[in-house]
């Protein structure tokens, strides 16, 4: 059985290989294990389990769409893969949220000041280091930035989704309707309840601003340098 995986493996690098730059997309790999990540938490436990509530949502939103655009342009083994990584996500997300539940009935004043926090900080994805060793230091360009526009240009993952999870956890600790609160995190439930409208809003602000660069694009060394739109 262990020789008959091995071939399957190769081969479906081969695919890949056919269709994206595995070396640079290797390069990016390695360079963003060596860059690590700042998601912003402090090594608080609060912040922590805050951040993974919000992030395992959202890469559960982002590659349950990427399955669905591979669907759409044929690839049904990218579809499989990137399917199961969001059930994955999907199981992490519940786990984190119940933690934050417990600190919610033990400490809602902490949670929700935690909460607050870190939405003022913004959550940031794991990849936003990530480098290829081009894009900034001979384009001059932010990968992160524009690999996040072509995931907001074809809807894989946008600024909305990022309100939506914002309402979501809301709702799901009942942050509006909470008659626990004191002091300071009276006022923190606040700003966090008006958040993704004000979010949206400005959104939809952004978004009109950016039909005046409408068919903006980069080349990405992921995709053999072949220029990729952004706006």
């Amino acid at each position: 059985m262990q020789h008959l995986r091995k071939p399957t493996a190769q081969e479906l690098q081969h695919t890949c290989a056919c269709r994206v730059n595995m070396r640079a997309i290797e390069v990016t790999i390695q360079n963003l294990i060596g860059a690590g990540m700042d998601p912003k938490t402090e090594n608080n436990p609060y912040l922590g389990f805050i951040y993974t509530s919000f992030q395992e949502r959202a890469t559960k939103i982002s590659h349950g769409n990427t399955a669905r655009h591979a669907l759409t342009y044929g690839d049904e083994v990218l579809a499989k893969i990137c399917g199961s990584i969001a059930s994955d996500e999907g199981r992490h997300e519940i786990a984190y949220q119940r933690i934050i539940d417990e600190i919610y009935r033990k400490d809602p004043n902490g949670a929700t000041l935690a909460f607050a926090d870190m939405m003022r900080k913004q959550i940031v994805m794991p990849a936003h280091l990530m480098d290829d060793g081009e894009h900034t230091a001979v384009k001059g360009r932010n990968l992160f930035v524009d690999f996040s526009s072509v995931a907001e240009k074809t809807s894989t993952y946008t600024a909305m989704d990022y309100a939506d999870i914002m309402e979501h956890l809301n709702k799901k600790w009942r942050v509006a309707e909470r008659d626990d609160l004191t002091g300071e995190a009276c006022e923190a439930a606040d700003y966090l309840v008006k958040l993704p409208d004000r979010i949206r809003k400005l959104t939809e602000r952004a978004n009109a601003r950016k039909q005046k660069s409408k068919g903006q694009s980069t080349p990405f060394s992921w995709v053999f340098d072949r220029e990729v739109t952004l706006v």
